[in-house]
């Protein structure tokens, strides 16, 4: 059952959007019921519809009531998605009447899609639809024309092919690129709208049946939450977070993007914008570790089948980051033909981060693999041999500095959250190899002399013992939250008066007044340590990250109050961007963020457990 929520939503800006998505793409929708982007076939395809970082002529879709030339269009008066899944539905109330939009993309076999079917719920509605596709990023004006009753729109390899499936006549014009469509809806009448992709050169796809399709999607989502076990505190928003993580999945391969979205800005204005339409091992293994802890077992399956693939016979080599099917080369570039979200320069596709080092993947993806394996998903021999490869490469790496986990793009340092997860993926391996039938002692014995000694290492390099609290990196002042990680890993015991005085440094010195976290300390306009000009937001993962260590070291009161204030920031259809403004009260980064929302499980899940103890 749909629950409609009327109020305004708590920010403007990149929290205007929703999300819709089919487990290939994903598209972004404004409150005024315009598509701002979309990437067609792909998470990682040129864009479509580059509104979101330029204006509606660097390709667009609105669907809405019409209006009046040179008039701002309306926002919906009221959206929420359908009961637990990614259908859309935006009302406009008019002098004339309601109408209702429902926004979907089916995630089921067949060419890439996104639906719009219009219904009249009251009155009579005059609705207009204006279609701008602008291939390349808003580079390209496609070519138009009539194909029968369909029109499509062709430039160079892309085709995006328009169908009308209505009850009303629908009146529709083509010039200079754009389709735009007028249809009167009264109550009880439907029209539906299908944007279909296909490549150029191939037959076109097969026409849409939209209601089907939507039957069909509500199925799908409908029999996917219903295996999710998680029964606890703030139930609504922990499957919102988790049909997000899912929805950034890409279903052909396993592969896991940290966001749809690229160059979404971490500073208005600023140039911290980066592509993050890749499959990173870190946020892929944090988002199978959330979804393995709350029932999903089909997708860590599906990635660690990725990993073996992406990684191959070289695991020496192991990348950071890869593309959805295991794409090494991600070369970094600018598009200098858009703006910018709010005139945000540059804007990047790609990602530079693909090549450098950052030694903490190692555990984190160990970490993912040990919990699948405690699911029930136990590992096979090329599995097996994986972890011990990169176990391997663990020992001979965690002396090095690294770029650390927030990929500076400065000198590297020795990040104690690096050397903190080299331990991680050792200990990880340590306990799946007892696990196994065959215990491989003296393997086992080798990597825990390793292990020992990094522990160690990281204990009298990493800690000031004047302020009680380990560092950024050895022989640093600054603090990182990412040293929370020291308590929430098992590195130290969270009775340890020294993870107890980390937690309360990070707490005092990277807090806001409001409680929320930054990364570590930036620098304004000067180029600070981790190469860059620049101030951010606070840091949502970070903060759900404190809200997990609070309950680790007994402060669950503490953490509960926190936990309120992040849900706060969600947008009306409960979506969190990477990062937040508390003054100015605007998401900002790429948009939704896996991270967040990996997040928002995990602290409730820490929450859930905490309350059950008591």
């Amino acid at each position: 059952m749909s629950t409609a929520i009327t109020a305004e939503p708590p920010v403007r800006g990149i929290g205007e959007y929703a999300l819709l998505g089919n487990l290939r793409s994903a598209a972004l929708v404004r409150r005024n019921g315009s598509v701002g982007w979309l990437c067609f076939p792909r998470f990682d395809s040129h864009a479509c519809f580059a509104a979101l970082l330029g204006t509606e002529e660097h390709g667009s879709w609105r669907l809405g009531p019409a209006q009046a030339n040179g008039m701002q269009p309306p926002s919906a008066d009221r959206r929420r998605y359908s009961g637990n899944s990614l259908i859309l539905e935006s009302e406009w109330d008019t002098p004339h009447g309601t109408v209702r939009v429902t926004d979907f993309m089916p995630p089921l076999d067949g060419p890439p899609r996104l639906i719009r079917v219009v219904e009249g719920v009251a009155g009579r509605v005059a609705m207009r639809s204006t279609l701008r596709p602008r291939p390349g990023y808003g580079r390209v004006t496609p070519s138009v024309m009539h194909v029968g009753r369909r029109l499509v729109a062709t430039a160079g390899p892309d085709s995006l092919w328009l169908d009308t499936v209505t009850d009303p006549p629908i009146t529709t014009h083509a010039h200079d690129g754009t389709i735009v469509a007028d249809v009167t809806i009264e109550i009880g009448q439907r029209a539906a709208f299908a944007l279909s992709w296909g490549p150029s050169h191939t037959t076109p796809p097969p026409k849409p049946e939209p209601e089907a399709a939507l039957e069909a999607t509500e199925r799908f989502w409908r029999d996917w939450t219903a295996k999710t076990t998680y029964r606890g505190p703030h139930e609504a928003a922990v499957m919102r977070s988790l049909i997000t993580l899912k929805a950034l999945t890409y279903a052909p391969t396993g592969g896991i993007v940290a966001a749809p979205t690229t160059s979404l800005p971490e500073e208005i204005g600023g140039s911290r914008n980066w592509d993050y339409r890749y499959t990173w091992l870190r946020d892929a293994a944090f988002t199978v570790s959330s979804l393995l802890r709350t029932g999903h077992l089909d997708e860590a399956d599906a990635w660690r089948k990725w990993l073996l693939r992406a990684v191959a016979g070289d695991p020496e080599n192991l990348q950071i980051m890869y593309g959805v099917a295991g794409e090494r080369d991600l070369p970094e570039r600018e598009l200098e033909w858009l703006p910018g979200y709010a005139d945000s320069r540059p804007v990047r596709v790609g990602n530079g981060a693909a090549t450098q080092l950052q030694i903490d993947v190692y555990g984190e993806v160990a970490d993912a693999l040990y919990l699948a394996d405690l699911a029930g998903l136990s590992p096979d021999e090329r599995t097996l041999e994986l972890l011990l490869s990169m176990a391997r490469q663990v020992c001979r790496l965690w002396k090095e500095p690294d770029d650390g986990i927030w990929e500076i793009r400065g000198k590297r340092r020795h990040f104690v959250h690096s050397k903190v997860m080299a331990w991680v993926a050792l200990d990880r391996t340590i306990t799946m190899l007892q696990r196994t039938p065959h215990h491989h002692a003296t393997k086992i014995a080798a990597l825990q002399k390793q292990r020992d000694l990094i522990h160690r290492d990281v204990c009298e390099q990493g800690y000031d013992p004047e302020r009680n609290t380990f560092t950024q990196s050895y022989g640093s002042h600054d603090l990182d939250a990412s040293l929370l990680h020291l308590v929430l890993s098992g590195f130290l015991s969270p009775d340890d008066k020294r993870a107890i005085g980390t937690v309360e440094a990070v707490q005092r010195e990277l807090a806001t007044p409001q409680g929320l976290l930054h990364r570590y300390p930036t620098t304004g306009a000067r180029v600070g340590a981790d190469g860059l000009p620049g101030d951010e937001g606070t840091f949502l993962i970070c903060t759900f990250w404190l809200v997990k260590a609070l309950v680790t070291i007994g402060r669950h009161d503490e953490a509960s109050t926190l936990f309120d204030k992040l849900l706060a920031v969600a947008n009306d259809v409960g979506l969190l961007a990477e990062e937040y403004d508390p003054v100015t009260k605007l998401q900002l980064g790429n948009f939704p963020q896996g991270f967040s929302h990996i997040g928002a499980v995990e602290a409730a899940i820490a929450l859930q457990a905490a309350q059950a103890r008591a």
